[in-house]
């Protein structure tokens, strides 16, 4: 009972170590498995025990897994962490990052498996078998380590969304590659290229990707139709799940992880109304699930094992993985790409191998040894120093390693527009136009789609949750304006996300009240103390557009405030420098000290009247 409560609770304590440093949460984990397994046996402990032993030993008499239990929970644990995985990948995104991603998953995957497998091959001297194996297994970067390492680093978006999505894209190819292998091993031993492993392999690709596609749509059809209840609506599809995975297993063996992968993404790209609620879910599920496996995966290692790679091959194979293959797969896949060298260099850099590897690794690993495979008791350790070290490197480097190649932003000038109504869109598309990024978040659907449609990056969230903070495509964000038709959200906006996307500024539309009170103007206003939302969308409905005026000298632009304060028809919304550079207007102070050349007043309305502007 004390080693049960002892994983979760250190789990969660490494969860919340790695939020409060910024750092992933792998590391922690993993760290602490080490701690309470292979290294408390061998320093802590009197009797020479782990204080959390994963399996049961019957001469310790402790354990918490029996027999083969460990791998079950392992196995399933990984199905549902790859089910959320296949949940967030959508179409339409993947379609956005370009041909890019597609090499990077496709010919740098080949370059990592045939690279790192024929290294691991001549260093540690492993049989082909197990060396590919050991090279399938580290193909894959997960997005529960990128994530949490991209997330304070103030990126280009191309930049974070290759990482990001190669990440989200490679988990279960990777994951299939090494299951592939392994079904080669497992069939033939020695020969394994021959007639029956390549059924096995046909056997996978079938009955995954039909158990996986039949499910998801069998799934979906009964939550849109209400057959579940809203209460029951989690557990259902926890056990559709796990269901999918055991049937797939049953009828060919290692397809389990590709029917749940399939099953997540028909999932989340069919109209499934309660695909939120799901997802959320099964995030929270995946943290829990992650925090158990690395505690376990890591405490279920033996000193033996470590002292295994205690020599300079395994540096060498190290070396070799991170400053050579991944290199030459990263640029070889982003040849004739716009990427920039420096930006190549930088995605070269961040390669940090998860979840899936560990897992998979522990989990294939230890079933080799027990089949007697000369060899096989490297793969575990050795899957594991790769993912140890890769997070540790770029957990510590990443940021500096930013700056030294020139990647790093010294000014985030993204622009974070909440609330997609048609002013939003119509100040949105003005400023991508100018070569900002601009992003929408809005919680109607209909406002996001009518977005996307004029090209604009737009989100469909809830302002109250934090699916924001996750999203590392919004590190280049500096400016905040909330926009919505509702003065609680616009302040609540201001007040939660102020810090982490307004550095340079954030800005929302005044109320009702403040715009009735002169006296009341608050520093954050938006634009004019004499407009609200209301006044807003008036003016865009008699004049969508945007309009722009040179700007001669202060005393022009002085008079040219004058006059939109006189005519509700005219709103100033932006000061445009000669560099495309912007100066939001705020309510609280529309003075400026200098005015430079050829700069001008953006504005929505009707045009200036000529004669107007010339007499001020």
């Amino acid at each position: 009972m004390l080693e049960l409560a002892g994983i979760i609770i250190l789990g969660i304590l490494a969860q919340w170590v790695a939020w409060k440093f910024k750092i992933p949460a792998i590391l922690p984990l993993i760290l602490i498995g080490l701690l309470v397994g292979p290294i408390a046996a061998e320093f802590l402990s009197e009797d020479g025990t782990k204080w959390i032993e994963p399996i049961w030993d019957n001469d310790k008499g402790k354990g918490l897994f029996p027999g083969d239990s460990l791998y079950y929970f392992v196995s399933l644990a990984i199905s549902i962490i790859l089910f959320e995985g296949g949940l967030t990948l959508k179409r339409s995104e993947i379609k956005n990052v370009g041909p890019v991603i597609t090499k990077l998953i496709t010919l740098g995957s080949a370059i990592t498996f045939f690279g790192a497998g024929l290294v691991a091959h001549f260093i540690f001297g492993l049989s082909f078998e197990l060396s590919f194996l050991f090279s399938g297994l580290i193909i894959v970067t997960g997005p529960t380590v990128i994530t949490p390492i991209l997330r304070n680093i103030p990126l280009k978006k191309d930049i974070s969304t290759v990482l990001k999505w190669e990440g989200i894209l490679i988990d279960p190819i990777g994951a299939l590659v090494a299951v592939l292998v392994f079904e080669f091993i497992s069939v033939e031993g020695d020969s394994g290229f021959t007639k029956t492993a390549l059924i096995e392999f046909g056997k996978i690709i079938l009955f995954g990707t039909t158990f996986g596609f039949t499910f998801a749509h069998a799934l979906a059809y009964a939550i849109n139709k209400k057959f579940i209840p809203h209460y029951l609506l989690n557990v259902v599809s926890l056990s559709a799940v796990l269901l999918v995975f055991v049937e797939s297993e049953i009828f060919a063996h290692e397809s389990g992880l590709l029917a749940v992968v399939v099953m997540g993404m028909v999932l989340g790209n069919g109209k499934l109304e309660n695909i939120k609620e799901l997802l959320y879910f099964k995030e929270s599920l995946s943290v829990l699930l992650i925090s158990i496996l690395f505690i376990l995966l890591a405490a279920n290692i033996n000193m033996e094992d470590l002292m295994l790679l205690y020599n300079w091959k395994t540096a060498a194979l190290f070396a070799v993985v991170v400053f050579v293959i991944r290199p030459l797969g990263v640029f070889l896949s982003t040849t004739n790409s716009k990427l920039k060298v420096n930006e190549k260099l930088f995605i070269s850099w961040v390669g940090p191998r998860g979840i899936v590897a560990a897992g998979i690794a522990s989990l294939f690993g230890s079933k080799l040894v027990k089949q007697g495979v000369e060899g096989a008791e490297y793969i575990t350790p050795l899957v594991f120093m790769i993912v140890l070290g890769t997070v540790l490197l770029n957990a510590t480097t990443a940021r500096l390693f930013a700056k030294l190649v020139g990647v790093f932003l010294t000014k985030s000038d993204g622009i974070l527009i909440v609330g997609a109504s048609k002013i939003s869109r119509l100040l949105g598309h003005y400023l991508e136009t100018n070569g900002r990024h601009v992003v929408l978040i809005d919680s109607n659907q209909n406002n996001i789609e009518k977005a996307k449609e004029l090209g604009l990056e737009a989100i469909n969230t809830d302002i109250y949750s934090n699916t924001l903070t996750d999203n590392i495509e919004l590190n280049d964000v500096g400016y905040l304006m909330a926009m919505t038709g509702n003065s609680g959200i616009n302040k609540y906006a201001i007040d939660k996300f102020g810090a982490e996307f307004g550095e340079n500024g954030s800005f929302r539309l005044v109320t009702r009240e403040e715009m009735l009170d002169d006296t009341n103007n608050p520093k954050e206003g938006l634009f004019s103390n004499t407009d609200d939302y209301g006044t807003l969308t008036e003016v865009t409905r008699k004049y969508p557009s945007i309009q722009e005026i040179d700007i001669n000298d202060k005393a022009h632009y002085e008079g040219l405030i004058e006059i939109t304060n006189k005519d509700k028809d005219i709103i100033p919304l932006f000061i445009k420098k000669e560099d495309n550079e912007f100066y939001i207007i705020s309510s609280h102070n529309m003075e400026v000290d200098e005015i430079g050349e050829n700069w001008k007043l953006v504005y929505l309305g009707k045009p200036f009247d000529v004669e107007d502007t010339e007499t001020n």
